[in-house]
């Protein structure tokens, strides 16, 4: 009997300490904690916090968060933290976000629960935004600190923070500086204090000193966990996207519903066709719709067999694949006009397997309603009733078959259930044509199609056409008729100008979704110095973004004077300079991104009707889910399900899908996983001393926050990005 009782003991101690338990947290006799994969967000209404909603929003980690600001929201206490279930005690969060390190008033209940709550479960608690402070494990900012702007400032992960929660990155964060006359990023350097155990995680340059402040780092004391942020930011700001894995993995200790990954696809559309150019003189595109009455000659733009060889040979110093979006009548017309000869489509078929491919149908023709060219902007023909004319089911079913039928005959690796119709027509385009052609859902059943392009500018979300789902793609801001720098700045200048300015006024009408330029561009240095770089961040925003749509440009930006590589190795350049070799952009084809945001609908959907749980036991996770959803979860490298291994490796973690049919789903968490964090006991413990000066001898009042918040960039959308 001594012996089951003494081997109970110490069971159950090896429990409490895999589980991060203080002493005397739980009786030697009390089953282990389950500990729910939840996240406690409390908001006080500002930017960080609703950044950091937002992060776990987008990977599907579930939360519930509290709003300070509103009566009547539940009080947390300990009976919301904590409770038991079937015996056994239970964490209702694995962690809890805060505005800043205290938002309750002093003497708080609330704060009291929280501080318990954390300390007996060992569960870390993240300052969304605080100010340096001994209280925060800091010395006084004004005690040899600095407290300011950061714009263009150049952070870095540390050593500390490198081996640990931020291992994705290489080390350089770089804070934005979008506009000098904006002030986009505030916040409080200060060295840790003497005695305090404070782990710097992320750093920057204290101005006037040859010393670094810390920005993120972790401070552990009374038993408690806290990673404490010190500078303000928004959920689309690159330093935040930048860090908003390390803070979610230091959180939740690697373990959590829920995945993200940085993606990054660009099709490139009209390939073997032409693009009509912009004529920089009328200000219109002779040939395409834009021109009245069909004013100026056409003068397109087609990429060459050399332009071919320089997409192939770019694509292999990259590592990237590009989707090829043809019409395949474009090579025929070349070959018609030219005795037969066609030299792209000679060398794009002899390298035909460089690329993937997506049938964009054959001629490119409109497929919504007939348009009526007589007008600009075009308008739907009607007939002598007012109805709406149509292009009918045959006619658009023979684009999509007959390029698939050129395709198949020229070799092309084609995946037949993908369709990109030209310009995205058939689907609703205001302020024309308010409702889909009603011909399209029947022609893409009739011909297999389960993934449809559509404009993101247009129509972001998900739907269906029939039996398609669409799958929406970012418009670049390289227009499809130009292939010279100045025809791009010229037009630009053209839409984003006031008529004042000599511009179109476009931006003037549509002030909700363009933003008019101060003055117009130089057509020479415009390019490289504001469309460029806006671009980048613009592409680079939504890599950062967990974002899987594809971008899509034109054949025509590959060719002449290629203006679209400065854009795409701006992007890449600037990822690589960012993340570690475990963190590679992912680029997949359309239909694997069409699954992917269709997985990541249902499970929203299922975690927002609270259909989804999730515990973990040691080193046991348990997830249920309805039949038919796909679970989706980040775990430690070597987790499995059964004898299987779970997931792929990314980050330094294994994340993916795994079916559920509506009954528990259980991973195994390898031994060597570090289980939720060990809370501290007694009081404050102690670390190495810092140097730099002594905090201040007064405390020293906290000052008004400052929150620069610049506005999300808008996606601009003309005529002028067309599919």
């Amino acid at each position: 009997m001594k012996r089951t009782i003494r081997t109970a003991v110490l069971t159950a101690g090896a429990l409490i300490a895999a589980l991060g338990l203080p002493a005397g947290a739980a009786h030697a006799d009390d089953p282990a904690a389950r500990v729910d994969l939840r996240v406690l967000v409390v908001s006080d209404g500002g930017p960080s916090t609703a950044a950091i909603a937002a992060e776990l929003d987008s990977a599907g980690t579930p939360y519930t968060e509290i709003d300070l600001t509103k009566s009547g929201r539940p009080t947390i206490d300990a009976a919301f933290l904590a409770d038991t279930v079937d015996g056994r005690p239970r964490a209702k969060y694995q962690a809890v976000v805060l505005p800043n390190d205290n938002p309750f008033p002093a003497g708080s209940a609330e704060m009291t629960a929280l501080a318990s709550y954390e300390r007996t479960y060992g569960i870390p608690q993240v300052d969304a935004y605080t100010w340096a402070r001994p209280a925060v494990g800091l010395q006084y900012f004004a005690a040899g600190g600095y407290g300011g702007s950061l714009d263009g400032v150049q952070a870095g992960v540390t050593a500390a923070g490198r081996g640990g929660p931020f291992g994705y990155l290489d080390g350089a964060v770089p804070f934005e500086d979008n506009s000098p006359s904006v002030g986009e990023s505030y916040a409080y350097l200060a060295q840790p204090a003497p005695g305090a155990d404070f782990t710097t995680y992320v750093d920057a340059p204290i101005p006037g000193t040859p010393r670094r402040g810390a920005l993120v780092g972790e401070y552990r004391h009374d038993g408690r966990r806290e990673l404490v942020v010190t500078f303000v930011y928004n959920r689309y700001q690159q330093q935040f996207r930048l860090l908003a894995r390390g803070i979610v993995e230091w959180m939740t200790g690697g373990v959590h519903l829920g995945a993200s990954r940085n993606y990054f696809a660009v099709h490139v559309d009209d390939v073997f066709a032409a693009d009509d150019r912009w004529d920089t003189q009328l200000n219109c595109t002779p040939g395409d719709v834009d021109c009245a009455g069909g004013g100026g000659t056409p003068n397109p733009i087609r990429m060459t067999a050399a332009d071919a060889d320089h997409a192939i040979e770019w694509q292999n110093r990259r590592g990237f694949t590009f989707d090829m979006a043809y019409n395949g009548a474009g090579s025929l017309d070349q070959r018609e006009d030219h005795e037969g000869v066609d030299q792209l489509a000679d060398k794009l078929l002899a390298e035909r397997n460089r690329f993937r491919w997506i049938n964009h149908t054959y001629t490119h023709a409109y497929l919504g309603c007939e348009q009526d060219t007589s007008v600009v902007p075009w308008r739907c023909a009607t007939t002598l009733l007012g109805t709406v004319k149509w292009v009918g089911r045959t006619a658009i079913s023979d684009e999509i078959a007959l390029n698939r039928v050129w395709g198949q005959s020229s070799g092309l690796p084609l995946q037949n259930d993908e369709l990109v119709t030209g310009e995205h027509s058939g689907m609703a385009i205001l302020p024309q044509q308010p409702q889909d052609n009603p011909n399209l859902a029947l022609a893409v059943g009739d011909n297999g199609v389960a993934w449809l392009a559509s404009d993101n500018s247009r129509d972001p979300e998900q739907r269906r056409i029939g039996p398609a789902s669409t799958v929406a793609r970012y418009p670049m801001n390289i227009f499809y008729n130009a292939g010279r720098v100045t025809e791009q700045v010229d037009e630009y200048n053209w839409i984003y100008t006031r008529r004042s300015q000599g511009g179109s006024g476009i931006c003037e009408d549509h002030a909700d979704t363009t933003t008019c330029l101060p003055a117009p561009l130089d057509t020479t240095t415009g390019y490289a110095g504001q469309i460029v770089p806006q671009e980048i961040r613009t592409a680079l925003g939504h890599v950062l973004g967990n974002d899987p749509k594809p971008h899509f440009i034109h054949q025509s930006n590959l060719a002449e004077e290629r203006i679209a590589y400065p854009v795409l190795d701006g992007v890449l350049d600037a990822y690589g300079a960012f993340f570690a070799d475990n963190t590679p952009v992912v680029n997949l084809r359309m239909k694997d991104i069409g699954s992917e945001l269709q997985r990541r609908a249902a499970w929203k959907n299922a975690v927002k009707a609270g259909q989804v749980t999730a515990y973990r036991i040691g080193d046991t996770v348990t997830v249920t889910a309805p039949s038919g959803v796909s679970v989706t979860a980040s775990l430690p490298e070597g987790s499995r399900i059964g004898a299987a291994a779970f997931g792929s490796p990314y980050a330094g973690r294994v994340s993916g899908w795994t079916p559920s049919a509506g009954t528990p789903v259980s991973f195994t968490l390898p031994s060597a996983a570090a289980a939720p964090a060990r809370a501290l006991t007694g009081s404050a413990t102690t670390g190495t001393p810092a140097t730099g000066p002594a905090p201040a001898a007064a405390p020293v009042p906290a000052p008004a926050p400052r929150t620069y918040v610049p506005a999300a960039v808008r996606e601009r959308s003309s005529d002028a990005l067309r599919g």
